[in-house]
């Protein structure tokens, strides 16, 4: 999915690795994948790669960067250490040893030794560990780009932004169709929903770290903002989300005004039981409580089956994708899914079904029945 959206921008390129996409290009290629980017979590522009199974090994490795073109002057930095070592159980020594190693380089290189700044550095050091091998990259984005600005963090058991717009992409969803999500929570797939229909980037709201670089170019930061902006259009379709908590309904109002798209997403309070697709064709996604994060509910079981009761009576001739971490809820929809795609919500390996919701018969597909019509 990732790849696509990069193809879509431009990057026919680009090329598919082991959790990441690679692609090259310039600052303004950085700044503007960073803005508009939906399924992705950073985007690194790597800087040196090789042997990291002890302290020496990793210490040269980082000091043979020439960290002073990127670090000058009253820049601030910190490093952030991703996957495991074999000679690093624990991720703060390594992140202590690549520190070091660019303090040194720049006491050498320059005189000057360049403050630390965990909360918001000018310059975010990746390093990425893998049995004895390592990987030291610049982290453009600076928090995950998941986090697009338009809500607090935390909460119970949110769907993260960038996972909720690979669930709309794989549903096939270009904002053409309505679309409902009938347990909307705080509203986040509702949200990317309608950024996906307006054309709104995602990154709009919110920062990235080389913003904050001495190099960035200021004119070109500001120029494609502004084309990002000029993009936005309305919606060609409705957009709904509800739920039958009134606090989630609340919670999804004042999300969507953060995230710009008020006047493009209606909200309701509704139960799944009294499922209202707003038009013909309705694409229906959901993410319904899996019994993990929460906590297993005895009435999980009866929810899921009305769900799959609830799509049989009212929504004939949609799409449903439903997000399910269990699959013994799974089978008390009741439907036969059409597909199945694994995903992981965090550390849950979920399972993303799509239900058919055909006029007329709903039974499964195969041969018709021989003799006289009843």
């Amino acid at each position: 999915m990732l790849r696509a959206e990069l193809v879509a921008l431009g990057h026919a390129e680009a090329s598919e690795g082991r959790g990441m996409v690679e692609l090259r290009g310039d600052f303004a290629t950085v700044l503007r994948t960073n803005l508009w980017l939906r399924s992705a979590m950073r985007v690194l522009v790597p800087l040196a790669e090789g042997s990291a199974g002890s302290r020496d090994e990793l210490y040269g490795l980082a000091l043979a960067v020439p960290w002073e073109e990127v670090i000058r002057g009253a820049t601030t930095f910190a490093v952030e250490v991703a996957g495991r070592g074999s000679a690093f159980p624990h991720s703060g020594f390594p992140a202590l040893v690549v520190k070091d190693a660019i303090v040194d380089r720049l006491r050498r290189r320059t005189g000057t030794r360049p403050d630390v700044d965990r909360v918001r550095p000018d310059v975010a050091v990746h390093l990425h560990l893998r049995d004895d091998r390592g990987e030291l990259a610049l982290d453009t984005s600076g928090e995950p780009l998941s986090h697009r600005g338009w809500r607090p963090r935390g909460g119970p058991a949110p769907l993260g932004e960038a996972l909720a717009a690979g669930i709309l992409q794989l549903a096939g969803y270009d904002g053409s169709q309505p679309f409902l999500d009938p347990m909307s929570g705080t509203g986040t797939l509702a949200i990317e929903a309608a950024l996906i229909a307006t054309n709104t980037a995602p990154g709009l709201g919110r920062g990235f770290a080389c913003e904050r670089w001495a190099s960035a170019p200021a004119t070109l930061v500001r120029d494609l903002r502004a084309e990002a902006r000029a993009k936005r259009r309305d919606p060609r379709a409705l957009i709904v989300a509800s739920d039958a908590d009134p606090r989630a309904v609340a919670a999804t109002r004042r999300n969507a005004a953060e995230a710009g798209v008020a006047g493009s997403v209606r909200c309701e309070q509704r139960d799944v039981r009294a499922l209202a697709p707003p038009g013909a064709g309705t694409l229906i996604v959901a993410n319904p409580p899996y019994g993990h994060r929460l906590g297993r509910d005895s009435d999980l079981e009866t929810l899921y089956r009305e769900i799959g009761d609830a799509l049989k009576q009212r929504a004939r001739g949609c799409t449903a994708w439903l997000l399910v971490g269990d699959p013994d809820l799974a089978k008390r929809i009741g439907l036969r899914p059409q597909r199945r795609i694994v995903l992981f919500n965090g550390p849950i390996e979920c399972r993303l079904l799509r239900f058919d919701l055909v006029e007329g018969s709903l039974r499964p597909s195969g041969p018709p029945p021989t003799g006289p019509p009843a």
